[in-house]
């Protein structure tokens, strides 16, 4: 193999895995559609996870699902306790003021993955997302943020990765970093946005809006404020919310930079 040159097989197993991961349960169209793998090829992957335990059909329907053991792919990772733990207050307290649920993410790969959220502690949401949920970096708004908060070379690193995924979103997002500035603008405005958002359980039910969380002089996480795509517009949105979200942000980098004393 070329030195630098993905294992495509590979690459296709792990983006459907992830896809069954993300959905749940999900049938098998789902899980070609949503890891940009053809049909074909998703059947034989899929079959391939069923034989190693990884995932199972759903007995009464033709549906797949993870099972117990995927768990064991993350038993080396030490995990994001203290942005959990130093974020945790904030956002179930942002959530009761504003209503909207709000998400913690930090990157992994080619994703940003959940590691917190409220979507359980309020009515104002289509689903509730779990630590684990993976969305793809370049379709999110918290994968937006935390790629213009990396310094240069780590972000144009990430983004020349990125690049060897066929897909014409993804490129066009990359174009967005490499050729109009996007990162520039974000940096200036502080935030990110993404209407519509289509990784989701419900694509194209909710927007968002995500502001990064800097701690110890680098970006170490993201914050998602999710609302109802119908019930506002993104300007009445940001009016709202943006200045809340910011400021939960500050404090949690804050407070993870210089930790309070304990209390005695």
């Amino acid at each position: 193999m070329e030195k630098g040159v993905p294992i495509r097989s590979l690459s296709r197993g792990i983006a459907v895995l992830q896809a069954i991961n993300r959905g749940g349960t999900i049938s098998m169209m789902e899980i070609a559609r949503t890891s940009n793998v053809p049909y074909p090829t998703a059947c034989r992957l899929v079959q391939t996870l069923v034989h190693e335990g990884l995932v199972e059909r759903e007995p009464s329907r033709k549906n797949y699902r993870p099972t117990a053991l995927v768990q064991t792919l993350a038993h080396g990772f030490q995990g994001h306790a203290e942005l959990v733990q130093f974020s945790r207050p904030h956002i179930v307290e942002l959530t009761r003021k504003l209503g909207w649920p709000i998400s913690l993410a930090s990157h992994v790969g080619h994703s940003m993955i959940i590691r917190d959220s409220t979507h359980s502690l309020t009515t104002l949401t289509f689903n509730s997302y779990y630590p684990g949920y993976a969305l793809p970096v370049l379709e999110c708004a918290a994968g937006l943020v935390y790629l213009s908060y990396l310094p240069d070379d780590e972000r144009q690193g990430l983004l020349d990765a990125l690049k060897l995924m066929p897909d014409k979103i993804t490129n066009h997002v990359i174009d967005l970093f490499e050729k109009e500035g996007l990162a520039e603008q974000i940096l200036r405005d502080g935030h990110a946005t993404r209407a519509y958002n289509t990784f989701t359980r419900n694509p194209g039910k909710t927007s968002s809006i995500a502001v990064p969380i800097m701690a110890h002089g680098h970006v170490a996480g993201t914050l998602t404020l999710a609302f109802f795509a119908t019930a506002l517009k993104m300007s009445d949105a940001l009016a709202q919310c943006l200045e809340p979200l910011k400021a939960a942000a500050r404090r949690i980098g804050e407070e993870m930079t210089n930790p309070p004393a304990p209390s005695e």
